[in-house]
């Protein structure tokens, strides 16, 4: 099942580290499968707040995307990021194609007895 990693990140200022940061990121998804879903775009806030922006990168299942973020390429990396944008990254697993919300929604159901 795919799975993603999701960063919802403040950058301030652009600078050397964060272009190397950017340059050098793909490689160190390849050996993983990973692709940007979304990378760079401004989001659209329909509903609350949402300083800075979101990056979304697919891999075709969870343990690719730990592996990813574990492997020295991108932990070598990560202080180029780190040390100059704030922000929060997350791996979650994706839904399969035949995902149904009103079963979920069953299920929630009656697990809360309503």
């Amino acid at each position: 099942m795919t799975a993603y990693a999701i960063a919802h990140i403040r950058p301030e200022t652009m600078n050397e580290d964060i272009l190397r940061y950017v340059e050098e990121i793909q490689a160190t998804m390849d050996p993983f499968d990973g692709r940007f879903i979304v990378h760079g775009r401004e989001v659209e806030v329909m509903e609350g707040s949402w300083p800075g922006t979101i990056v979304m990168i697919a891999f075709p299942a969870l343990e690719a995307a730990r592996a990813w973020y574990a492997s020295p390429a991108y932990q070598a990396l990560i202080p180029l990021r780190a040390d100059h944008i704030a922000g929060d990254i997350i791996l979650v697993d994706g839904v399969p194609p035949d995902y149904d919300a009103a079963k979920t929604a069953a299920t929630l159901r009656t697990a809360a007895g309503l």
